[in-house]
């Protein structure tokens, strides 16, 4: 029978191919070095076959290697592509014979007259033949087989061993395939005569893909784009070629050009159930596969993550972990993810496509398999995994369940967003009638800027507690993860009413109510037993935050501290390690940064020694250190400690703590001189901010007047006195004393511009009043502050108090660790410190030289200011991206909910969609972070 040319030769590229250069001279050896057998194995339309054809087509660069009979065409291939008709002996073999006959006429003679002489087919003598001719030719020769896993006869895997066992030197076998062929791979493997070529070599790097879509698809992709869609198929060479397909046909200009907007939201909606992927992952993949498999890949098609047993409960078999080793040898697109392979991942566009064939053909049985597997996650104690199973089911009961369990873990870890995301998920009937659920909706309120709806849920919280019977869940093991969280959640029931008292407290410190926050910190502290750690560390927290407030540093330093001892009793390292950043400024505040920085260090070295995920406060720690080695003058130390937490992004700050790296930032430009980024940092502060988590004692709008003063915008801070209504006879009060030292600043700056005595009549006494305010409360930070303002601000015919002011300052000051603090003022500064480095007799002289040395050492490179990025954003719908434009605009959410057509409830619903995927707790916000990723 006459073959088909096309099955004898390598297939000619149809379109330009990317250059796979890597991979090609991972296969270019000389005869000397090639091995028995290329193994190119993976999933469908991962290029195995257009590989194999450019690593035997290729050849070496102009001027290299001119010897004729060296050159890689001089290479001999014998080229087959296999179908299933090949799965039979005798035409394999004659087949095989026919592809060696076709680049040597003299080869193959005798095995196929052994094949039509004899009635039985010998075999070994018929593949011993063909290895004699063979041998006997000249130069390296590869067989070349394609599509091998068509192959399912034995006797023709046996032909193929016996091949391979018995190949001469200068002859290696090639071939791609689906699946693993069952030839003595290990023993090759072991002898090192195998190459092997898998889907992880074969995915497309973020730079070959970018070729693909943009030089070869001519899609013209923006570099975000490209990793979006490389991310999504995973580098699936076939999955980048069907979302280009879709792509450059998906929206196009009148001239048939790609329209950008268009291909842009295409690429945020690209998953697998994309028509053009679906059909291919169907036919090639699905539709190929025997009844009991393709039941199999549906049915665990729910799950994130793949063991036997997870499998066998949701299907009812019980040889899930065969079925998933049997997969993994079919490169059925599923990827492993642990060394002893029981844990496995489906690719993710295959899962896709999985799943929506299944709510295609049985939309009911989705709700059981995702309730089956929140059952095994629970009864194993993967809380996490039980309950987002749980929510895939529409069990809101058995979520609520599950919740309760999941609560003191999560809090213990402080995955806030996660936690808010699963109580935003419940109905609100749901958590009214669950006093621990209610209570704990208080601080998710709370982070969103929901005073009053914070203390509504605290009310249905106690509502809860005296109406309704806490019991237990049921059926719950006696041993075991699930167990303990059963014990914890006893534990976090009794000890509600203490809790309750202190996220009230949170509100009341929101609020500004002083008074307030202590009065319910302290019904805190009698209401928690000796043993509820975390309400007394709240409790004692609040108690110091409050004496922070109230400017009684010694009392707040004190009493913080014991909440940080708490927080170490209960076992909460995130939350103590947190807590050490407020402590760190609270010692700022009294004037200490030697002391912050030693506290820092000690919580980020505990921090970075733990093992597994970065901490939630790990990136807040490199800030405060940042910020204290800015302070100390070591701005080398304080730009790498910035880059180390811009690269651990938000996933280690906690939601509270985001706006710290601008403001940090911000000081550390203006000690390199770039003012005006330092501008542009607390801009992006400012939205950032959340109110209430802590005495706001430090305002972003002052630090930006600053800035302004520093620049000579003084009109631009004035205009921030006057909207913030600083005047210089407010009374002495901590909360306002940085607007007040900047109101001195601005002052001092306006008389410097344009002298008015008047001017300095106000600024003197305002900070006179500061310095004795500060020197009687043993405010070490405010009185170095005001005393080297107060020397700034003296007149020019008075040097000898201007140095006396300053001497003083820097006396208590340089000691303690503050450097930056003098040299940012400037010009005037600097004058003042040479006059003061003069006079030997006074308090600080040395001090006063030393900086001056200092400042001539300054670095002038700035840092990289690029601001940290969201880490893993999940992409906004069309419908999102609609609500946040209009969150960008003065209407009100019922006027955007009426413009959408669409209810109250279902705009707050895309709401808190969008705050979650931008990592945002407010409409400003998301407007800020929307702006910086271009989403407007």
């Amino acid at each position: 029978m006459p073959l088909l040319g096309t099955k004898l030769r390598a297939p000619s590229p149809r379109r330009q191919l990317v250059p796979r250069e890597r991979l090609v001279d991972k296969l270019r050896a000389d005869a000397a070095t090639m091995p028995r057998l290329v193994l190119v194995s993976a999933p469908a339309g991962f290029g195995k076959t257009t590989l194999l054809a450019q690593w035997l087509t290729s050849r070496p660069a102009e001027g290299r290697d001119r010897d004729r009979d060296r050159r890689p065409h001089a290479l001999r291939v014998a080229w087959l592509s296999l179908d299933a008709a090949d799965a039979e002996l005798r035409v394999f073999l004659t087949h095989l014979v026919a592809a060696v006959q076709a680049t040597s006429p003299e080869v193959g003679a005798e095995a196929l007259a052994l094949m039509d002489t004899e009635s039985g087919l010998p075999l070994e003598d018929v593949v011993a033949s063909l290895v004699n001719d063979l041998d006997a030719l000249a130069g390296a020769t590869v067989v070349a087989l394609d599509d091998y896993h068509v192959i399912d006869d034995p006797e023709v895997h046996d032909a193929v061993a016996f091949l391979l066992d018995h190949l001469p030197p200068q002859v290696t076998v090639a071939m791609t395939t689906r699946a693993d062929p069952p030839l003595p791979l290990s023993r090759l493997r072991a002898r090192g005569e195998l190459l092997e070529v898998r889907a992880a070599d074969l995915r497309f790097t973020a730079e070959e893909a970018d070729v693909f879509l943009n030089r070869v698809m001519g899609l013209g992709l923006e570099p975000a784009q490209v990793a979006a869609l490389e991310n999504r198929t995973e580098g699936w060479a076939a999955g980048l070629q069907l979302a280009a397909l879709s792509a450059r046909g998906h929206t196009t200009t009148s001239s048939g050009a790609p329209e950008s907007d268009g291909i842009a939201a295409f690429v945020e909606a690209f998953t697998g159930s994309h028509r053009f992927v679906l059909d291919y992952l169907l036919e090639e993949v699905l539709a190929t596969q025997p009844e009991e498999v393709r039941t199999f890949l549906l049915d665990t098609s729910v799950l994130q993550q793949l063991i036997g047993p997870l499998c066998d409960a949701l299907t009812g078999g019980s040889d899930g972990q065969q079925l998933l080793e049997t997969l993994e040898r079919g490169n059925l697109f599923i990827i492993p993810l642990d060394d002893q392979r029981q844990w496995f991942r489906y690719h993710h566009l295959f899962a896709d496509a999985l799943r929506a064939r299944l709510l295609a053909e049985n939309p009911g049985r989705v709700y059981s398999l995702h309730r089956a597997a929140s059952d095994w996650h629970a009864e194993h104690g993967t809380l996490t995994d039980a309950i987002s199973h749980a929510l895939a089911a529409d069990d809101v009961e058995h979520v609520a369940d599950l919740l309760e369990l999941a609560l003191s873990e999560a809090r213990q870890r402080r995955q806030d967003r996660t936690l808010r995301d699963w109580l935003n998920a419940l109905p609100d009937d749901v958590l009214r009638g669950r006093a621990l659920l209610a209570a704990q909706m208080g601080p998710a309120r709370l982070s969103e800027g929901d005073f009053e709806g914070a203390e509504r849920w605290l009310d249905d919280a106690d509502k809860a507690l005296r109406t309704r019977t806490l019991e237990a869940v049921a059926g719950l093991p006696r041993t075991g993860r699930l167990a303990d969280a059963a014990r914890a959640r006893k534990q976090e029931l009794r000890a509600l009413p203490a809790q309750a008292a202190v996220y009230r407290a949170a509100v009341a410190q929101a609020r500004g109510d002083v008074e307030g926050t202590i009065a319910h910190a302290r019904r805190a502290l009698d209401l928690a037993g000796p043993a509820d750690h975390v309400a007394r560390s709240g409790g004692a927290g609040y108690l110091g935050l409050a004496a922070w407030a109230a400017g009684d540093l010694p009392a707040a330093v004190d009493t913080f501290g014991e909440a940080v001892r708490s927080l170490h009793a209960a076992g909460n390292l995130t939350d103590e390690l947190g807590t050490t950043v407020v402590l760190a400024n609270m010692w700022l505040a009294r004037g200490q940064p030697n002391e912050a920085r030693r506290l820092s260090e000690r919580a980020l070295a505990t921090a970075e020694a733990q093992l597994g995920s970065v901490l939630s406060t790990t990136g807040d720690l490199h800030v405060g250190l940042a910020d204290v080695f800015r302070e100390q003058g070591d701005l080398g130390a304080a730009a790498t400690h910035l880059q180390t937490a811009r690269e651990l992004g938000e996933r280690a700050s906690l939601p509270e703590n985001r706006h710290r790296w601008y403001t940090t930032m911000a000081g550390l430009l203006v000690a390199y001189g770039d003012l005006n980024g330092a501008v542009g940092m607390l801009e992006q502060a400012l939205p950032l901010y959340l109110p209430g988590y802590f005495p706001d004692v430090r305002p972003i709008p002052a630090i930006r007047a600053r800035v302004h003063i520093a620049l000579g915008r003084l009109e631009d801070a004035a205009a921030w006195a006057r909207a913030h209504h600083v005047t210089p006879d407010d009374p002495a009060n901590y909360l306002a004393e940085y607007d007040q030292l900047t109101l001195a600043r601005l002052l001092i700056a306006q008389h410097r511009a344009a002298p008015q005595p008047n001017i300095l009549e106000d600024a003197l006494p305002l900070l006179d009043r500061i310095v004795a305010v500060a020197e009687a409360a043993d405010r070490g930070g405010s009185l170095v502050e005001a005393l080297l303002v107060r020397a700034l601000g003296r007149p020019r015919d008075d040097l000898d108090a201007a140095c006396a002011d300053l001497g003083r300052a820097l006396h208590v000051g340089v000691p303690a660790g503050y450097r930056r603090l003098f040299l940012d003022e400037g010009p005037a500064m600097t004058e003042l410190l040479r006059a003061a480095a003069r006079r030997p007799d006074l308090p600080g002289s040395d001090e006063a030289a030393a900086l001056l040395q200092t400042a001539g050492r300054q670095p002038a490179s700035p840092p990289d200011s690029r601001p940290p990025r969201p880490t893993g954003r999940e992409p906004l719908s069309e419908r999102e991206v609609e609500v946040l434009r209009l969150l960008a605009t003065d209407l009100s959410g019922p006027e955007i909910a009426g413009r959408l057509f669409m209810s109250v409830n279902t705009f707050r619903t895309h709401t808190r969609h969008i705050f979650t995927k931008l990592d945002v707790n407010t409409r400003r916000g998301a407007v800020s972070r929307a702006g910086e990723l271009d989403l407007l």
